[in-house]
């Protein structure tokens, strides 16, 4: 673990763990127990004193009942994170140019958490490889009529249903209806990060 040089950590990252240890009324050597996280590297990181790695900040986010995401935003007094233009959301279509998913989930998330928004053509057909191992697929139909084929089964998703199924294993969206259809799609990766204490 580094120590930091003078304006290297951000401000709001000791602060953020203290309030929310203490929010938890937790002692720092309760946080410790709880996170694994040395003690005198927390009361560091609380002063601002040192660099945590992603790892240690994971942990503590654990401890603390929170995200990455919480822990480690520096709050300028805006409720508002991120806003991000049409241009700039990347969007992928696929292989018969019928359908397309664009990418509007948060890139720092991306590793546990990725959604979509999914657009299909009539007959417009969307093939996807095995996802990561554990990955469950959430598909919320909000136009229209999809079929879902998951290692040869399928299943009709209609407009104000939601299908889940096993991301994991080659699957298949098909738009079988004659308007187009709209849904948003959700992939839960299974969280994988090996802790050593």
């Amino acid at each position: 673990m580094a120590r930091r040089k003078d304006g290297e950590s951000p401000p709001a990252l000791g602060q953020t763990i203290q309030r929310l240890r203490k929010a938890y009324n937790m002692s720092l050597g309760d946080l410790s127990e709880h996170s694994g996280v040395a003690k005198s590297i927390i009361s560091q990181i609380e002063r601002n004193e040192t660099n945590p790695t992603i790892g240690t900040v994971w942990r503590l986010s654990k401890a603390l009942d929170s995200s990455i995401d919480e822990v480690l935003k520096n709050d300028d007094g805006s409720d508002f994170l991120d806003h991000h233009q049409g241009s700039s959301i990347p969007v992928l279509t696929s292989q018969d140019g019928k359908c397309t998913l664009a990418i509007i989930g948060a890139l720092s998330v991306v590793d546990w958490l990725q959604w979509y928004d999914f657009n299909a053509e009539p007959g417009g057909e969307l093939v996807s490889e095995p996802h990561q191992v554990g990955c469950i697929e959430h598909l919320s139909v909000l136009a229209g009529k999809l079929e879902v084929t998951v290692n040869g089964e399928s299943r009709i998703v209609e407009m104000g249903e939601t299908l889940r199924y096993r991301g994991d294993q080659p699957h298949k969206i098909v738009n079988v209806g004659d308007v187009p259809a709209h849904a948003t799609m959700v992939d839960v990766l299974k969280l994988t990060l090996v802790e050593s204490k």
